[in-house]
């Protein structure tokens, strides 16, 4: 073979390994999860803001271990990633399973048995493919001891050999992402996630870092999605360092931003800064408050509302007689993209688009992170 023909042949071939090269590889996730229940249209989402977009959920049957979508989800799940794509052709959509709102014994229970494995995971492989997803993600909250944790490595392992499999029998669609929702450590009440198996079988993690205060676990204030919290190990730093530490590769991580605060009475109007004492949650959506609500309660109370921004932990707060509310807002947004960045994280994402307002904390994230 002449130089020629080898430089043609070299080149023919590069074409034909390309596509089955860069399946699946993801450089950056700047990602948001939709939630049909909020009752924000899918067509609303500013999807140029993202990259990737999660569907958020799908459920799981716990008589025959399928994944399912409920009657009402199942035209606008259908529809989800043409919607999306008509603003942002090139984002990537997944399929959520699960939620706070579904049973963790359920989970463990299909996760105990190889058939009920295979039930679940053949399922959401035809449930991605014929909804036109491109990718599936679990948020299973959470597994509960060192033997479900176990088998949760277990479902990761076989996922990702099913989703290898489909894709090499039918290359013509690209391989589906596989993504899990998980705990803000890599330790869950004491037991350890099977980072292993997660770094095997999972394109990224999703680290909830939030949550960390909120009325009905914590009777006094608190920033419920502090960056750091100096004294305290419970903070989305920790978090991350203890992933770090347990070996999992920083472009597996992907942070959490939360698009809502937790809300709380004020057991003394005049004692409001962090860790105030509090008599129970505010009356403001049940004390968990999207970004839009806040908004809309500083603005309607604007005479009597003070809004601090701590830099030293990375939360934001606000008091109006005995409200209080901690939650994200610009400054916070910000310093946390940053901190992926600083840390070469994979990317963020947020909990979750339809609680935002007018897009000021999607674009917020979108622009601090730059080009």
């Amino acid at each position: 073979m002449d130089s020629k023909a080898l430089l043609i042949w070299c080149s023919s071939l590069l074409l034909v390994l390309q596509p089955h090269f860069t399946s699946g590889q993801t450089s950056v996730v700047k990602g948001v999860y939709w939630f049909y229940d909020s009752g924000f249209a899918a067509s609303s989402i500013n999807s140029p803001l993202f990259t990737h977009l999660l569907c958020a959920f799908a459920d799981l049957d716990p008589n025959t271990s399928q994944v399912t979508i409920s009657s009402s989800n199942q035209a606008p799940f259908r529809a989800f990633t043409e919607t999306v794509q008509l603003k942002n052709p090139s984002i990537k959509t997944l399929l959520s399973i699960g939620g706070g709102g579904s049973s963790s014994s359920d989970f463990a229970s299909m996760a105990s048995q190889s058939s009920s494995r295979k039930s679940f995971i053949d399922s959401s492989i035809n449930l991605a493919r014929s909804y036109n997803f491109h990718g599936l993600d679990l948020d299973w909250e959470f597994p509960p001891n060192s033997t479900v944790m176990a088998n949760f490595g277990t479902l990761l392992n076989e996922w990702r050999a099913a989703v290898d499999s489909e894709y090499s029998s039918n290359t013509s669609s690209p391989k589906l992402l596989l993504t899990a929702a998980v705990y803000y450590s890599s330790i869950h009440d004491g037991v350890s996630y099977p980072v292993q198996d997660i770094a095997n079988s999972l394109d990224w993690i999703n680290v909830m870092a939030y949550d960390f205060y909120g009325p009905g676990w914590s009777e006094v204030t608190g920033p419920p999605a502090a960056l750091y919290n100096p004294g305290n190990q419970v903070s989305g730093d920790s978090g991350i360092t203890a992933w770090l530490q347990a070996g999992l590769s920083a472009k597996k991580i992907v942070l959490g931003l939360p698009f809502y605060g937790r809300a709380w009475r004020l057991a003394d109007a005049n004692n409001h800064g962090l860790f105030a004492a509090t008599t129970g949650a505010a009356e403001l959506n049940d004390g968990a408050p999207g970004y839009r609500q806040i908004r809309e309660f500083i603005s309607e109370n604007s005479a009597t509302t003070t809004t601090v921004y701590n830099e030293t932990v990375v939360t934001d707060y606000l008091y109006s007689g005995t409200t209080w509310i901690g939650y994200d807002d610009t400054q916070s947004i910000s310093s946390k993209v940053s901190y992926v960045k600083t840390k070469g994280l994979l990317g963020y994402f947020a909990w979750q688009v339809g609680a935002d307002f007018n897009d000021i904390l999607s674009t917020q994230a979108f622009e601090a992170w730059g080009a």
